[in-house]
């Protein structure tokens, strides 16, 4: 009895405090307490009893926050969603939206001397030029020493199955020509890179100028790529011829620079011969002079109503310009100099 006697009394003033509400009347009090005292040790477990259902009626509350956490979330991806859409009928319907990155690159809009915006991307207006188209094609660099000999002869014997294989296809033979005739500037230019790093020296200006050649030829594949489509066999032939060419080349050039300049100045020579052939055919009428590709009127500065021979006339002043810079490098290194001894020929069109 004296502890259902003490239960009671600690009910009476724990009760007040747990249900957080105003003590009641002594009277009250005693008629709520008086069941309790009456249960016996029943009280505390009515206390519990209490806890246990605030803490379902919290366990009810939270799915519901649940529930609109989740309602929340699909508010904002429906929103996002839904700019989504918006962005991209802005740009189908032709809006200005600005183009940003994280890195702060922006493409440059550029536009060209009429005012008009610049399509190409991998060349710049400033770029562009008209070749000298007077050039002399006949200039031939007769060999006398040992090296040209070997150089000469080496372009003759590549010739051969050159001129069996495509015959008089001079798109096709054009295509082949430049996917070598671009490997020589990159490779001679990347090892003077190297060499001036090594040594702490300029170049001279010749690592831009091997460079801008070898950006040249591929401008010239770039563009009769628009006249002639290779097949498979002959992009098959490309992959082949140039995997040999860039390795012997890349050799030759660390043995003997004099030697691989004297190749590439007959190479260009015989370059000239094939686009001479190229233009007999195209007056003879035997090749249809098509219209001149938008990126050649463009590259080349030509007139718009521009065709397939003027194309073919601007390239052949090209090659004759790259014959007379590498049979000049060659001369340079059989006088005992240094390339970066001579001023290059930069901008030499």
């Amino acid at each position: 009895m004296g502890s259902r006697v003490a239960g009671s009394v600690l009910l009476r003033h724990l009760a007040p405090r747990m249900s957080g509400s105003a003590p009641p009347p002594p009277g009250a009090a005693a008629a709520v307490t008086r069941p309790l005292v009456a249960a016996g040790g029943e009280g505390g477990a009515a206390v519990w009893v209490r806890l246990l259902s605030t803490s379902a009626a919290a366990a009810k509350e939270e799915p519901a926050a649940r529930k609109g956490e989740a309602a929340a979330s699909k508010e904002n991806t429906a929103s996002t969603a839904a700019g989504k859409v918006e962005a991209t009928r802005a740009a189908k319907g032709g809006a200005n939206i600005v183009e940003s990155s994280y890195w702060g690159i922006a493409p440059s809009k550029l536009v060209n001397k009429d005012g008009v915006e610049w399509k190409w991307s991998c060349f710049r207006p400033w770029e562009t030029y008209s070749p000298d188209t007077t050039i002399d094609l006949k200039k031939h660099h007769k060999p006398r020493v040992l090296l040209d000999k070997v150089a000469y002869w080496t372009v003759k014997s590549l010739r051969v199955p050159t001129d069996i294989f495509f015959q008089r296809r001079y798109g096709c033979r054009a295509m082949m020509l430049e996917t070598v005739a671009a490997v020589p500037g990159m490779v001679g230019g990347m090892l003077l890179h190297l060499r001036s790093l090594r040594r702490f020296e300029h170049s001279g200006g010749w690592i831009r100028a091997l460079l801008e050649e070898a950006e040249n030829e591929r401008m010239h594949l770039m563009t009769f790529m628009e006249v002639a489509k290779p097949r498979w066999y002959e992009r098959a032939l490309v992959l082949t011829v140039q995997g040999v060419f860039f390795n012997a080349y890349f050799l030759g050039y660390l043995l003997s620079p004099k030697l691989a300049h004297r190749i590439v100045g007959y190479l260009e020579e015989e370059a000239i011969h094939s686009y001479t052939e190229y233009l007999k055919d195209i007056e003879a009428g035997r090749i249809e002079n098509v219209p001149a590709p938008p990126i050649a009127i463009d590259y080349w500065r030509l007139p718009a109503d521009a065709t397939l021979k003027d194309v073919v006339v601007v390239v052949r002043a090209d090659e004759a310009h790259h014959r007379d810079v590498n049979h000049f490098a060659s001369d340079v290194h059989f006088q005992g100099m240094e390339l970066k001894d001579t001023p290059a020929p930069l901008d030499y069109h």
